[in-house]
């Protein structure tokens, strides 16, 4: 038996946005409690595809790890958390294969013991940090920055800012062509690599994961439409 991932994105009218904000706080001892999940991510989401400072106020998003998609499917079926799901004004569901990464989620690798995906197709990336107080607004900035080459690169074909604070506890979600597209990104955007030693040299961070992904399988709709399908 292996772990599998799945991330879930839903969106509300925004008149239910203090609705919402509450969720983050009253699901979470709720999620606890799940049977089969062996880690989780409550998080709030950017405005649209930026992944700079802001906050879509009607929209989160859940990062989970089951023991086994059985538990997931169960989930899905009788949990109280997902059958709402089934109401709001849109929400997509991806699942996740590991294709490696490094680093710590709070403490936790949340990559330890998942299934191994295959590297051809579409790739999936999760980047978070846990920011340093001291280095806030030299990351605010080289972030806005990296936000507008981001949406420069070829073969990206989303991303939503993600966190589990406003400030300083965040991350992004990625949906990529290939592993060719993301490596190209990562190592041929000059931007990018400044940053990347921008925050090694200043030492920006108090923690920091880096993971990719198989999306095998999704549905549902993000924006209006599911964009891995037909992938």
């Amino acid at each position: 038996m292996a772990r599998i991932a799945s991330l879930h994105l839903v969106r509300e009218p925004r008149v239910k946005a203090p609705l919402v904000l509450a969720r983050l706080g009253v699901d979470r001892p709720r999620l606890s409690r799940v049977d089969g999940l062996a880690f989780w991510r409550l998080l709030g989401t950017g405005r649209g595809n930026d992944t700079g400072p802001g906050a879509d106020l009607a929209r989160s998003a859940l990062f989970a790890v089951w023991d086994d998609e059985s538990d997931l499917d169960r989930f899905l079926a009788t949990h109280s958390i997902a059958r709402r799901w089934d109401h709001a004004a849109e929400s997509w569901h991806v699942r996740l294969k590991s294709l490696g990464g490094h680093g710590r989620w709070r403490g936790v690798d949340p990559l330890d013991g998942m299934e191994r995906g295959s590297r051809d197709g579409a790739v999936a990336i999760i980047t978070r940090a846990d920011v340093r107080r001291s280095a806030g607004s030299a990351f605010g900035r080289a972030a806005r920055e990296v936000d507008t080459e981001l949406h420069t690169a070829d073969g990206l074909i989303d991303v939503v800012g993600v966190g589990e604070a406003p400030v300083g506890r965040l991350a992004t979600f990625s949906l990529w062509e290939s592993m060719d597209a993301v490596r190209a990104f990562a190592y041929a955007m000059p931007r990018h690599q400044q940053v990347i030693e921008q925050t090694r040299d200043g030492d920006w961070y108090s923690e920091e994961m880096f993971a990719r992904f198989e999306p095998y399988a999704s549905d549902g709709e993000w924006d209006g439409r599911d964009p891995l399908a037909g992938r």
